[in-house]
């Protein structure tokens, strides 16, 4: 798991959801995450549906709705603390689909790793107005603990933009999202790209 990790925001996009899955399975994107916190089920399912299909070798997951995700086949799904239990969540999914857990500090990182989470999602890395709920910024520093006490991926999210993304990899960021510095812009293929060559 490495590289830049694709989270969607119809709110921020430019040119919808579908345009910028398409655009992040071009620039080579290997995740891409279906996040949408204000629409119903049965929106969400068909929007899904549409993005899943868009997918094609690039692991599809959903943020937060374990339901969702099963009834499109997703590859798996993303959790918040205050999201359904990780041991719910495998038992319903099934022991091959993919679950990150968002952690905010070490303790948590550990306790995903042991209940036997895929990755971690560390956040927010940096102050950010694209997630209204986000904590305070955990700075890059977390990283580096985190990655002396567990083995799996960290995917950093929150604040990242071209001028701190470096600094994030060099702490230890197998992946990074940076939402609003990607879709926001005219070209996400191109913005992606320049992320990419971070790595």
């Amino acid at each position: 798991m490495k590289g830049y990790y694709f989270i969607t925001d119809k709110n921020l996009s430019r040119l919808g959801n579908l345009s910028d899955v398409r655009n992040a399975v071009k620039a080579g994107v290997k995740i891409v995450q279906y996040r949408e916190k204000n629409a119903d089920a049965k929106e969400m399912y068909e929007e899904a549906l549409k993005l899943r299909k868009i997918c094609k070798g690039v692991s599809f997951l959903i943020n937060d709705r374990v339901d969702i995700a099963l009834a499109v086949g997703a590859s798996g799904v993303h959790l918040g603390q205050s999201d359904m239990p990780y041991k719910v969540a495998r038992k319903l999914l099934g022991k091959n689909k993919i679950i990150g857990i968002t952690v905010h500090n070490v303790e948590q990182a550990v306790l995903a790793q042991k209940a036997g989470a895929d990755y971690v999602g560390v956040s927010p890395v940096f102050e950010t107005r694209t997630k209204p709920d986000a904590k305070n910024p955990v700075g890059i520093e977390l990283i580096r603990k985190i990655k002396q006490r567990v083995s799996l991926p960290v995917v950093a999210i929150g604040g990242i933009n071209l001028s701190n993304a470096k600094e994030v990899i060099s702490a230890g960021a197998n992946c990074v999202c940076a939402v609003s510095a990607v879709i926001a812009k005219k070209n996400v293929k191109s913005e992606i790209n320049k992320f990419q060559k971070l790595f």
